[in-house]
Formats: C-alpha cells, structure tokens, sequence
C-alpha cells in the first residue's frame, strides 16, 4: 500500500501497488471475485483485517489505497474500523467518488485513494481531519510513495527514477511496470522502491491491473510465498456504455 504507479497504456490504463508491510502481519488472500453491496469486485484480501487496498469494480472503477495523507501522522489507536475495509466500502459503491465525499471517516487512519472512474483520474485524501479531491491527467504517468514510510527527499528521488525509466520506456508494457516496481532504486533496501528494513518492513507484494474498456485484468506477485496469479473481470454492459 505504499508504492503506486499510473500509466496510461493502449486503449486502457496500468496501475501498479506494491504493498510494503510489516512481517508480523497474516498474508493476504490471493485475488479472488467478491459480491459487496450487490457488486462484484475483484481484489486481494487482507489477512488480519478482511479488508483490501488495492482492486477493480464490475463498472469499470479501479482503486488503490495509500497508507497516510500529505505529511506523516501520529498514530493514536484505537481506530473506528481499518481503513482496508474502508476501502471495500467505497470501491463496492455505484459512485466510489461520491461514497469516499460522503462517508464518515472520522475514527479513520489518515489514507489516499487513487481511484480511476472510467477515463477520470482522482487523487482522494483524508488528512484526518479533512477530506481533499484532486483531478489528475489520465493521459500523464503518475508515481506515489507513501510518508508514512518515505521521507519528501526520498519520495522525489523515486519520482525522479521514475521519470527516468520512462524516458527509457515511453510505452510500457504490463511487464515493464511489473520490472520497475521489482528492480527499480539505487541499491539502497531502505528506499527502494522493493525495499526491506531489515525483513521487519519490506515489500510483500506486487500487483497490477491493466484497465480496457470491456474487462480488468489483474496480476499478483506474493513475494514472500514466491506465488503469482492472474485474474479478470468482466465488465457489465451498462458500464462500458456509461
């Protein structure tokens, strides 16, 4: 939940999380279709919590949730509920955008939600306190790190690699990005974009979703158990015509 990448691709979009947590936690679930709130989802579940950050919705939404807002947050437990199944909630939604503006998260974790609504791009952030929406370009690549794990210099020093790769590769492929989000950093575990601190935080997996106009694609690479999945989603007629 705290390494996520935008790429628009052919036809359709890439976007790329790789979850960076502590060893202590249960291991998620593989990518699996669940009905919530009358909706199909796809998503991988949360071993500890039931909840989820990153998956595709039958109408054609993707999201993908970052751990804090705009600057690190004091934690103060406990919470009203965690923000994984925060998450499901507003992704299970028939409008996510309206759902994460009309939902009471006060008792939440600080989080963003990167969220694509057929062809809209948003950046959607609880501060804590505040809710902040923010149109993105969804013709331009994006990158986010969260601070709750990465100082602002290491965060623009992942931008910058970035920007770099992309000079290299200004049309990725899905394995392209899958590459980037394995391989990419300057050999430095603390900060890499796979990174590890001393195997107390590190990055357990990787997932991306490739978004057409018809269906949703997503691959999961669980790093720890060495185990991949691919897994689609058809999308309902009436989405695509929407």
């Amino acid at each position: 939940m705290c390494t996520v990448s935008f790429l628009p691709a052919n036809n359709g979009y890439y976007i790329t999380s790789n979850r960076d947590e502590k060893n202590i936690r249960l291991p998620a679930l593989l990518p699996q279709t669940y009905v919530v709130n009358g909706k199909k989802l796809l998503f991988p579940r949360d071993g500890d919590a039931g909840g989820s950050w990153i998956g595709i919705n039958e109408s054609g939404n993707a999201a993908v949730l970052l751990n804090g807002g705009f600057i690190k947050h004091v934690e103060t437990p406990p919470y009203r509920k965690s923000r994984g199944l925060i998450f499901i909630e507003i992704l299970s939604a028939e409008s996510p955008l309206d759902s994460f503006l009309t939902t009471d998260l006060f008792g939440i974790q600080p989080f963003t939600l990167v969220l694509l609504s057929q062809t809209n791009l948003y950046e959607c952030c609880w501060d804590g306190s505040r809710k902040h929406t923010r149109v993105l370009s969804q013709e331009q690549p994006h990158i986010w790190s969260s601070v709750t794990l990465y100082e602002p210099a290491v965060i623009a020093k992942r931008k910058y690699w970035f920007a770099e790769w992309l000079k290299q590769y200004p049309a990725p492929s899905m394995e392209d990005i899958l590459l980037f989000h394995r391989f990419a950093g300057d050999g430095d575990p603390v900060n890499d974009i796979r990174m590890n601190r001393d195997n107390q935080m590190l990055t357990v997996s990787i997932t991306s979703m490739e978004i057409h106009p018809l269906t949703g694609k997503m691959t999961y690479f669980d790093l720890l158990a060495n185990r991949n999945n691919q897994s689609l989603l058809p999308f309902t007629l009436q989405s695509v015509s929407s």
